[in-house]
């Protein structure tokens, strides 16, 4: 008669240990794909809001359009109650999805920020209905009309930016996604380069990707920048000066491009 043989306690433990190993070597595996999945869709969103620009661009008389920023109140995408750049530029993406990264996880200031879609947000696309950054000195600035967190006060004349006035489009930054991750205060440490890692309590920064993150250029190209050295050197107002060189504005406030820029 055949005699049926049960694992010993010894031999279970020996499977469970190796399934534990291979577990622990895969699972980063597959979290590191995921995430490279991820930033390939960014990539794709940030390419299909530059070509977006580029269509708004011929239909505006090669005028940028109008600069906002985190207008989180009233709701977005309800225009023209909402006041934001995405919304100009949604008929030509015909999704606003394209405006929320994968990789947006929000950060520690939306539950201070004093519209009311940011309380409970966990990205900044539910909040302000983009992930990405426009960059102040290359859109057109209305004064009473551009605005950021909600206040309209703050731009009081009125800059037409169009087009054709970027000297180096291929080098110049007019969006970005909001959290780079070389804004660290391992890397900016005191937060005075790029004001986002600061002391507890005033702090805007969370890792989204530390690598890096996507930046999108005037011809509509878009591109993954990984370092700060990088970063600073691109191009960020039409007469193309840089985002690490220094400057001030009139009241004396700003120390860099990127200051008087971003």
């Amino acid at each position: 008669m055949t005699q049926n043989r049960a694992f010993t306690l010894i031999e279970l433990l020996v499977v469970i240990a190796i399934i534990a190993i291979l577990a622990a070597i895969l699972f980063p595996v597959f979290a590191q794909a995921k995430f490279a999945a991820k930033k390939t869709v960014d990539l794709s969103n940030a390419k299909e809001i530059g070509i977006a620009n580029k269509m708004y661009l011929i239909d505006s008389d090669d005028t940028m359009p109008i600069f906002y920023a985190y207008n989180s109140d009233p709701t977005i995408y309800t225009p023209p109650v909402h006041h934001g750049t995405e919304v100009l530029l949604l008929p030509y993406t015909k999704n606003k999805d394209i405006f929320h990264s994968p990789i947006d996880s929000g950060s520690p200031y939306l539950a201070v920020d004093p519209g009311s879609l940011a309380k409970g947000a966990t990205t900044y696309f539910q909040a302000y209905g983009s992930s990405y950054r426009f960059d102040h000195c290359n859109f057109t600035t209305v004064a009473g009309e551009s605005s950021g967190n909600n206040t309209f006060s703050q731009y009081p004349t009125t800059v037409p930016v169009t087009e054709t006035a970027i000297e180096y489009p291929a080098e110049t930054r007019v969006i970005r996604l909001e959290m780079m991750g070389f804004f660290s205060s391992k890397v900016d440490v005191g937060c005075v380069e790029y004001g986002y890692d600061c002391p507890p309590g005033n702090s805007y920064f969370t890792n989204w990707d530390p690598t890096g993150g996507t930046v999108i250029f005037s011809d509509s190209h878009a591109k993954h920048i990984n370092s700060s050295g990088a970063f600073d050197q691109i191009r960020v107002d039409p007469a193309g000066h840089k985002s690490g060189d220094e400057t001030t504005d009139s009241s004396g406030n700003a120390t860099s491009w990127y200051w008087l820029c971003d």
